[in-house]
Formats: structure tokens, sequence, C-alpha cells
């Protein structure tokens, strides 16, 4: 798969595509022969990826910002993006075996499409043999331990995000597990969080308390940004 990319689409169809499938993004112009050389390989060899990997193709004369963001000095200039960040590049023309060992850096592992396909079964027996594939897998941590909080086994559930780095898929789901599950509403969720307000500043529990509660408004939540105001002017 193919597409131009401009500097006002960039975010939606760099970025936030890279979350999901890697993209190889292709700075190039017109004026520039190698550009033209490479730009078919490119398009030839994650075409045969059948849209494991996206190629997005930047004309940086048309689109200044990307190439001012790569920090681009010469071209053709390619980026692989995973997850929004970038993790492989090379600079000039390649030939069709560079490029071909470049685009299959990034297809997934046998592992890691066995592990896919176990998390979209979802139960906790797929998970757990996910996890034997990939003990370290993010995703899948995630999703069995928010299986065994809706299981009432939230100690087990806090010792499996232990294992991983927070995120705030981590927090929201550690958060649940401390919970136990007493707030069904948000309603419920303000009430406790008025009468956590007196306590936060002496009370280390409470105050845990406290945030995980905005975990479970969540970010987007405009009380959440109002309460955390409020949490700071009395611990400070």
């Amino acid at each position: 798969m193919t597409i131009d990319v401009t500097d006002a689409t960039f975010q939606t169809d760099v970025l936030e595509r890279s979350m999901t499938t890697p993209v190889v993004v292709d700075l190039w112009a017109e004026w520039c022969g190698p550009c033209k050389t490479l730009g078919p390989i490119l398009e030839k060899v994650i075409d045969e990826t059948d849209g494991q990997v996206v190629l997005a193709k930047v004309d940086v004369d048309a689109n200044p910002a990307i190439s001012q963001a790569f920090r681009v000095q010469s071209i053709p200039a390619v980026f692989a993006l995973v997850g929004g960040q970038p993790v492989d590049t090379f600079v000039g023309a390649q030939g069709e075996d560079q490029v071909r060992e470049f685009v299959a850096r990034l297809l997934p592992t046998a592992e890691q499409t066995e592990v896919e396909r176990l998390r979209e079964i979802g139960d906790e027996a797929s998970l757990r043999a996910a996890l034997e594939l990939e003990p370290d897998d993010e995703g899948a941590i995630v999703d069995l331990a928010e299986l065994l909080v809706g299981e009432e086994r939230s100690a087990e559930a806090l010792e499996l995000l232990a294992r991983i780095p927070e995120t705030p898929d981590t927090r929201r789901v550690a958060a649940l597990a401390r919970s136990g599950g007493a707030y069904t509403s948000d309603a419920d969720i303000e009430a406790r969080l008025l009468v956590l307000l007196d306590q936060v500043k002496a009370d280390d529990a409470a105050r845990q308390e406290f945030v995980d509660l905005l975990e479970l408004l969540g970010p987007d939540d405009p009380r959440t940004g109002a309460y955390r105001r409020q949490l700071t002017s009395r611990l400070f």
C-alpha cells in the first residue's frame, strides 16, 4: 500500500497509522534522480507485503515541515516508523536486495503473529499461551490483567502489571484492580473523590485511591483535570 503524505496529513497517515502497521516514509523530490530509481523498488517490495507495511511518500519541496522533523540533509531518505517512533533508516539509493532486507525487518515474526491471533481470541488460556511465546508482550499482559480483574483476581492482575513499564493502559487496569469494582458510576467516583480530598495530604492510601479514581474517570474527562488541580493544591 502506497500513500502520498503532506504536512497536513502526516499525523494521521504516518504517526497514528504506525501505531498498528509499520510505515516506511520515503522523502523524495521531482528533481532527484536517485529518488526516481529508489521509489519504484520501494513500492514493489512494500506492495508484496500485502498491507503488512505501508509506504508513505513525501515530496520534500512541497512539505518542508516533514523533512525538518526528520532533519533530512540529503535525499532520498527513508525512515521506518513503528509505534510512532523511527526504528530504522537509510539514505541514498539502494538495490532491491537491500530494500528487501530493510522491509523484512519490519514484518512480524511467526511468534508475533501468533500472539496477535491469541490476543484476538482473548480468553485466559489463549492469553497465557501468548505469554508463553512472548513473556514480555505488553498488550497480552494488559489484556490478561484486565480479564483477571473482571474475575475478581485483582492481586494476580497487579503482579502481572508489575512486570512491564507503566503506561496509561497499565495505570487504568491497576486502578480497576485496586478499586475492586467498588465504583459502578461516575457519580460514585465523584462522591468518593470529595471525601478523599480532605484526607490526601496526611494519608498515603487515600492519596493512592484518589489517583486511581482519576484513572477510572479517564484523561479525557474534563473533571479529571479539575480534580488533579485540587489534589495539587491540597498537597502543596
